[in-house]
C-alpha cells in the first residue's frame, strides 16, 4: 500500500460512501422515472432489480479482477467513471427513457410500461451500479493483511457498506430531494464518489489527465444539468418542482390553472378562472351531493336541491380522501350554499400550492395524511366522501379493497354517498375498474357507474339509498343554472347500475398494479395504433410528415 492507502480508515471510507452513493441514486432512480412511468410498485421493483443484477456482475468481476490485478490506481478509476456518469444522468436520463419509449412505442403491443422502465433503468443505470459493484470485492482485498482477521474485516466493511446504505436511503428521501431536487441529489453523491477518486490520485500523484476530465466532465453535468426541466419540451411553467412523494408541474393559461404530478399522463387537479365546468370527471362527481340525503339549499338562486320525502338537514358535510388542489372542493362550494367541504392529501407541499396557485379558499380545511388512516383516526360521518386518490397505475392497494371501502360506509350519514373517481376505463373482462365496481358492490347495496365524456374517467356512485338515481333525476330537473342542469341530466341519462361480481379486492389481496398496467397497456394500444400503421407503411420518415 502506498499514498493515502496506507490507512486503512480511507478503505472503509470508500466502502461507507459507495454504499450511500448505490441507494441514492436507487431512490433518485425511482423519481427519474417516476414522471414517464409513474411511481407504482411495479416501477420500484424494476429499480430494485436492475440495481441488484448490476451490483451481483460487479461483485463478481470485481472480485476477479483484484485477484488478477490487486492494483488500487484501477479501483478509484472505477469509482471516477461512475461519479462522472451518475452526473451525467439529470443531463440525459429523460432523453434515454423518451428515446426508448419512443423505439417500444412502435414496435411492442403488450407490457409497454414494463418493457419501457426495464430498458431505460439498463441503459441509465447499469453501469455506474456495476462499477460501483467492484468496490466491496476490491477493497477486501487490499485491506485484507491475513486471514486470520479476514473474518473482522470483511464484516468491518459490511458494517460501513450498511451504515452508508442505510444514510443513502434516508438523506435523499426527506433531505436532498425534497429541498433540491432530483437532479441536485444525483450531483451531490456523483460528487462524493469523484472526491474518493479524486483524493486518491491526488495523494499519489497520479492520473492527473485523467483526474482533471473528470473533473470537468462534472462540472459541465452540473451546469448544464440540474437545472434542466423534467418536461423539457413545456415553456412558461408557473411552477415545477419536487416533493417527497411527487414530481409537481403547475401550467396555467388565460382560461386555467393545471396541476400535473405526472409529465405524461394528463391533469391531475385544474382550476378555471371563470368559474365554470370543469369538462372533466369533477363535473359528473357533482350529482353526488344530489343524490344524498340532506343536500344543501340553493346557492344564489341557482338550484333548488330539495328531495320532496327526503330529510332535509341544512348544509352538507363532504370529506375528500385525495384532495389534490381543490377542485371538487371548490366546485362543491360554488353549486351548493351552505356546504362544508374537508379534504385529506398526503402530500403538504400539493396542498401548499392549491393555496397559491389554485385559489383553494382558507375556510377548507386539509389534512395531511394518507386517506385511510385519517379515517381510522376519526369518528365524524359525512353526507359525501369523494375517494380521489387513484393516479394511472398508482391506486394505493390499500384505498381498493372491501376493507376500506366498509370503513368508508361506516363513515356515511343515512342516505349518504362515496363517490369514487375510477381513471382507466377499459372495456375487457377483468379491468381494474370492473374489480373496484364487484368490491364496491360487495359492500354497498347500491351502485352505479358513469363514463367520463372524451376521457378514460369512470365516474361511481354508491349508497345504502336505493333511491339515489331517482332523487337525482328530480333534483337535477330543478336546477336554474342551464350548464350545470345539463350536466346533471346526461349523468342521470347515462347511469349504469352495477351488479355484484366475483372480483373482489382485500387488504390480503390487490393486484391493482397489474390490472393498471393491463389497463395503461390498453390504452396505448389504442391511442398508438394509427401512427404504428403509418410506421410499417411509410417508415420513420412518413411518420415524421404524420406527425
Amino acid at each position: 500500500m502506498e499514498g493515502i492507502l496506507k490507512n486503512k480508515q480511507y478503505l472503509y471510507m470508500t466502502e461507507f460512501f459507495a454504499g450511500m452513493s448505490v441507494m441514492a441514486v436507487e431512490m433518485g432512480a425511482s423519481r427519474l422515472l417516476a414522471p414517464y412511468f409513474s411511481s407504482s410498485q411495479i416501477v420500484y421493483t424494476i429499480v430494485i432489480g436492475t440495481i441488484m443484477i448490476a451490483m451481483a456482475l460487479g461483485n463478481v468481476w470485481g472480485g476477479r479482477s483484484a485477484d488478477k490485478n490487486p492494483d488500487p490506481d484501477r479501483l478509484y478509476l472505477r469509482i471516477l467513471v461512475a461519479a462522472v456518469w451518475i452526473a451525467a444522468i439529470p443531463l440525459v436520463g429523460k432523453y434515454v427513457i423518451l428515446g426508448v419509449s419512443g423505439l417500444l412505442i412502435l414496435t411492442v403491443s403488450n407490457h409497454f410500461l414494463v418493457l419501457a422502465a426495464f430498458i431505460a433503468c439498463m441503459v441509465i443505470f447499469v453501469f455506474p451500479l456495476f462499477l460501483l459493484g467492484t468496490v466491496t470485492p476490491s477493497l477486501a482485498k487490499y485491506t485484507m493483511g491475513s486471514l486470520e482477521d479476514s473474518g473482522k474485516i470483511v464484516g468491518a466493511l459490511g458494517a460501513f457498506n450498511t451504515i452508508g446504505s442505510i444514510i443513502g436511503t434516508f438523506l435523499p428521501t426527506f433531505v436532498t430531494i425534497p429541498a433540491a431536487g432530483t437532479a441536485v441529489t444525483f450531483l451531490i453523491f456523483s460528487g462524493v464518489l469523484l472526491l474518493l477518486g479524486l483524493l486518491y490520485f491526488i495523494s499519489k500523484k497520479a492520473n492527473r489527465k485523467g483526474c482533471a476530465a473528470a473533473a470537468v466532465l462534472f462540472v459541465l453535468c452540473s451546469v448544464f444539468g440540474h437545472s434542466d426541466s423534467f418536461a423539457f419540451w413545456e415553456e412558461n411553467l408557473a411552477y415545477e418542482g419536487e416533493s417527497i412523494y411527487n414530481y409537481l408541474q403547475v401550467k396555467e393559461n388565460d382560461n386555467s390553472v393545471i396541476l400535473s404530478t405526472n409529465v405524461l399522463f394528463g391533469v391531475q387537479s385544474i382550476f378555471m378562472k371563470n368559474d365554470s365546468l370543469t369538462g372533466m370527471y369533477y363535473d359528473y362527481a357533482l350529482a353526488a351531493p344530489l343524490m344524498a340525503g340532506g343536500a344543501g339549499t340553493a346557492s344564489g338562486g341557482r338550484q333548488d336541491v330539495s328531495a320532496g320525502a327526503l330529510p332535509e338537514n341544512g348544509g352538507q358535510e363532504v370529506l375528500i380522501l385525495g384532495m389534490g388542489t381543490g377542485t371538487y372542493a371548490r366546485q362543491c362550494m360554488e353549486y351548493f350554499d351552505g356546504i362544508t367541504v374537508e379534504g385529506v392529501e398526503i402530500d403538504r407541499r400539493i396542498t401548499g400550492l392549491a393555496r397559491e396557485y389554485f385559489a383553494l379558499p382558507d375556510s377548507v380545511e386539509v389534512t395531511t395524511y394518507d386517506g385511510r388512516a385519517y379515517l381510522q383516526a376519526v369518528d365524524k360521518k359525512y353526507d359525501v366522501i369523494m375517494v380521489d386518490a387513484y393516479q394511472d397505475i398508482t391506486i394505493p392497494f390499500q384505498m381498493s379493497s372491501v376493507e376500506f371501502f366498509t370503513m368508508v360506509r361506516e363513515h356515511l350519514k343515512e342516505n349518504g354517498v362515496m363517490v369514487v373517481n375510477m381513471n382507466m376505463q377499459s372495456g375487457e373482462e377483468g379491468s381494474i375498474n370492473a374489480y373496484l365496481a364487484d368490491t364496491i358492490s360487495s359492500v354497498f347495496d347500491t351502485v352505479y357507474t358513469v363514463n367520463v365524456t372524451g376521457s378514460t374517467n369512470r365516474e361511481l356512485f354508491a349508497s345504502q339509498n336505493p333511491q339515489i338515481a331517482d332523487v337525482l333525476a328530480v333534483r337535477a330537473q330543478r336546477l336554474t343554472d342551464l350548464q350545470f342542469k345539463a350536466m346533471m341530466e346526461r349523468v342521470c341519462d347515462t347511469l349504469e347500475p352495477c351488479e355484484k361480481g366475483s372480483l373482489i379486492l382485500t387488504d390480503d389481496k390487490a393486484p391493482v398494479e397489474l390490472l393498471g398496467m393491463r389497463a395503461i397497456d390498453g390504452i396505448i394500444r389504442d391511442e398508438i395504433g394509427y401512427y404504428k400503421k403509418i410506421f410499417k407503411e411509410k417508415g420513420i420518415s412518413g411518420l415524421l410528415n404524420e406527425m
